[in-house]
């Protein structure tokens, strides 16, 4: 073989190198996702990742592929639809506002506290804004 067929050999092993540890972490997070499943069998699944690796994670997605798959499904579920850090539009930002005017008024809060509140309450995504 020439320079050309051992660098088309590295590159398919290589593929094939990354998408094994990629299977491999898939099956270990799936694993410890599952709460079904208890400790003891968990560490039988990772024993048997560590020392027969190829066949361990093949069996494992054959039997336990459409439990990866409903985990996975109801783990996006969970994300919430709003980014916390994003303050929400209010329902009623002149009384919002009025609130916090009050509060800025009796000293409760500083103005950048009274700013970032008149931001939220307008639904503004910078404070600055």
């Amino acid at each position: 073989m020439g320079l050309l067929g051992d660098f088309f050999w590295i590159l398919l092993w290589s593929f094939y190198f990354m998408a094994y540890i990629y299977i491999v972490v898939l099956v270990i997070m799936d694993l410890f996702r599952d709460e079904e499943l208890n400790g003891w069998l968990k560490a039988v699944w990772i024993v048997f990742l560590v020392f027969v690796p190829f066949l361990t994670g093949l069996v494992y997605i054959i039997a336990r592929g459409r439990g990866m798959a409903a985990r996975t499904q109801g783990r996006r579920a969970a994300v919430p639809e709003e980014d916390d850090y994003r303050p929400a539009a209010s329902a009623s930002p002149s009384e919002d506002i009025a609130r916090a005017k009050a509060l800025l008024d009796s000293g409760a809060i500083s103005q950048g506290e009274f700013d970032a509140l008149k931001s939220k309450a307008l639904g503004n995504q910078y404070f600055g804004a």
